[in-house]
């Protein structure tokens, strides 16, 4: 009798841990999404930089190339994309800076390289943006104007123009901190942000990590 009794027990106990699992999944996804929960904060996360929440789109707002044309991110190659904005009629220092790191960081991705691309947003033309510099970062003379200076020194880069009433609402990170840029996922969701103070390797490691996890 105490052995049917055990047995019993246990079919009720196997019985019972998928409806255990079900209920608590409920429960957590149930304060996940009324946002009583954090469950990212609680486990953290394995990349270095910082996720952008919500994720925003590119194609949500009218983007421009450099002949004036609307510009879709959906038209484009599918590939991860290392995004440089940049507000104003001056590229500074700072703007220089994002421009060369990301430049670097594309060169050391190696057999990856062609998986990725870059990308400068400004609500300024390239032909009124003044470079602001007299060194680049690589110590060697800065080119005379903004232009010469992309054409020279950042072959295939996308340059894009967005009204300057939406940049904010897009960049907003970057109006808190101008050594800001982002990472876009080959569907063009803003979905990450760097800054200075992340080390080029760190940086390098999150795209490693999220090309050998994407089929893009």
């Amino acid at each position: 009798m105490n052995q049917i009794n055990k047995n019993r027990m246990v079919l009720l106990l196997i019985a019972g841990i998928p409806l255990t699992v079900i209920l608590v999944a409920t429960w957590l996804w149930y304060f996940v999404v009324n946002g009583d929960l954090n469950l990212v904060g609680m486990l953290g996360t394995a990349n270095r930089g910082t996720l952008v929440q919500p994720p925003r789109q590119l194609d949500e707002y009218e983007l421009h190339d450099a002949g004036g044309l609307r510009f879709k991110y959906a038209d484009l190659e599918s590939r991860w994309t290392m995004l440089v904005p940049g507000a104003g009629a001056r590229c500074d220092d700072v703007c220089e800076h994002s421009l060369y790191v990301t430049r670097q960081i594309h060169v050391a991705m190696g057999e990856s390289f062609a998986r990725l691309q870059r990308m400068y947003i400004s609500d300024t033309l390239e032909e009124n943006t003044e470079l602001a510099v007299q060194e680049l970062s690589d110590q060697r003379p800065a080119p005379p104007d903004f232009a010469r200076y992309l054409a020279a020194e950042h072959r295939g880069l996308k340059t894009l123009t967005l009204d300057s009433g939406d940049f904010g609402l897009l960049f907003g990170e970057y109006g808190e901190d101008p050594s800001t840029w982002y990472l876009v996922d080959p569907q063009g969701w803003i979905m990450m942000s760097y800054n200075a103070e992340v080390p080029y390797k760190d940086v390098i490691a999150d795209l490693k990590f999220l090309l050998k996890n994407s089929s893009e």
